[in-house]
């Protein structure tokens, strides 16, 4: 048996950064040493990940929610054996594989009952780009509404939808009918509907740069405004769907039907990527209306039978380990241990989230002294303390952690659904060591906020 890639890898151990650096982003190298996350990891399992020197992390990002199950799952990892050994027929294309058929089903299943077809393709990016053009060609109208500070991918068509104009400044034009409307605001909404001329709607139940909450009416009227006008309600699903808020979906916290729902990252068990789209027959036939227009739109890669099968695995994983359940207990726990801890620090304003979508806002103090330290930081680059979070966080207690979108001083969790009562408590204890370490100035926390504060003014000169 060929033992190419294990001596690739023995070989080649240790030169990740000089290989990135080279070849790779340069950037993205530099930025991970400057804050003190050059680590080489050899390892994953779980919720946990090893380095070079066998230390254990706990891992708060799971790959922006895709590592739901946690890394290397065995249900799924024997799912893909049994593909690789079973010498299937793969993208035959002029054909229709059984284990596409499969996994529709299964996720149907799951859905609102108006949901009867499914599209599949890679990633979430393109999930968004086909509910663009599904809406448009269903509706026959041109214009696309999204919310401010929503986010939809990094293709043209979903960048055409992103709310931050970080990503967006520089790769204009853009797609053109997209508009813009204040997330929670259905007043905005209606006026941007009411001409009868939108196609669709498409919002993140929970937006995932901030993790910002809708009001309990703003999902349920903003759907009931959709139907008034003609408007398809798409849910982009593809962070907070499949288990991550303790509902399969989050539009089911609300009880909303949407038209539409885009899903991806946990759907890929953690493996293959895979995105998908369910939506009425409505919209399914609009599309695909008439033999010749059978191959209109796909993907060459969408149906693979190891995407399909990484994502039948992973709904077996989340319905044997009850992890929808356990996500909505082991979130409620964490955001009653962090209330507590709000409590207790002046800097630590509010918790908010649903199950394992957690954000932590921290915002100016009362005390002179922290207030001094504080505004420094903020003239610096906005935004700036939530790094005095997440770096010590991973620094002294080895956990992985994100800041939560730009110029936003939220700290954001989005675990593995698989973390225990164990990890709660390293959690917890490791916030409550460095929020109380934010508390004390001078001190070694203040010490590198004047070192954040030193790179970012460098890169404004720069």
């Amino acid at each position: 048996m060929s033992t190419y890639i294990a001596d690739l890898l023995t070989d080649s151990a240790g030169q990740n950064f000089t290989l990135h650096e080279e070849h790779l982003n340069t950037q993205m190298v530099r930025v991970l040493k400057a804050i003190g996350y050059d680590r080489v990891y050899t390892k994953g399992k779980g919720p946990y990940l090893y380095d070079n020197q066998g230390n254990e992390y706990l891992d708060l990002l799971s790959g922006f929610g895709v590592y739901a199950l946690g890394r290397n799952h065995p249900t799924v990892v024997q799912a893909l054996q049994d593909v690789l050994t079973s010498e299937l027929p793969d993208m035959v294309q002029m054909d229709v594989s059984l284990l596409s058929g499969l996994l529709a089903e299964a996720i149907l299943k799951r859905c609102p009952d108006k949901l009867t077809k499914m599209f599949f393709c890679n990633s979430g990016t393109e999930a968004v780009e086909a509910a663009i053009k599904f809406a448009r060609y269903t509706t026959q109208r041109d214009k696309i509404v999204y919310c401010d500070h929503g986010y939809h991918g990094l293709t043209i068509g979903a960048l055409s939808l992103n709310g931050e104009n970080v990503f967006r400044e520089g790769f204009g034009p853009l797609l053109p009918g997209c508009l813009s409307v204040p997330f929670n605001d259905l007043s905005a909404l209606e006026e941007a509907l009411r001409n009868r001329d939108v196609a669709a709607f498409i919002v993140e139940p929970i937006q995932g740069k901030g993790v910002n909450m809708p009001s309990d009416e703003y999902l349920p009227e903003a759907a009931k405004l959709c139907a008034k006008y003609g408007t398809l309600f798409v849910a982009d699903e593809i962070q907070t769907g499949i288990g991550r808020t303790g509902k399969f979906w989050a539009v089911e916290h609300w009880g909303v039907e949407p038209d539409m729902i885009c899903m991806a990252k946990a759907l890929s068990g953690g493996f293959i990527p895979v995105g998908g789209v369910s939506m009425t027959t409505q919209v399914m036939e609009a599309v695909f209306n008439r033999m010749d227009r059978a191959v209109v739109h796909g993907s060459t890669f969408s149906k693979n039978n190891m995407a399909m099968a990484a994502g039948l695995a992973a709904l077996k994983v989340i319905d044997e380990e009850n992890l929808v359940a356990h996500a909505g207990r082991m979130g409620d726990e964490l955001m009653a241990g962090m209330q507590a801890l709000v409590d207790k620090y002046e800097l630590f304003k509010s918790v908010r989230g649903k199950g394992l979508m957690i954000a932590m806002e921290f915002g100016s103090p009362k005390s002179l002294s922290l207030k001094a330290a504080w505004t420094m930081l903020e003239a610096a680059n906005k935004g700036l303390f939530s790094q005095m979070i997440t770096i010590p966080l991973f620094k002294n207690h080895r956990i992985l952690s994100q800041v939560a979108g730009h110029g936003m001083n939220v700290v954001k969790f989005l675990p593995p659904l698989v973390i225990n009562d164990r990890d709660r408590d390293w959690i917890l204890g490791a916030l409550d060591e460095v929020i109380a370490d934010c508390h004390k100035v001078p001190g070694a926390i203040w010490d590198l906020g004047k070192t954040l504060t030193g790179h970012a003014l460098k890169s404004k000169a720069g």
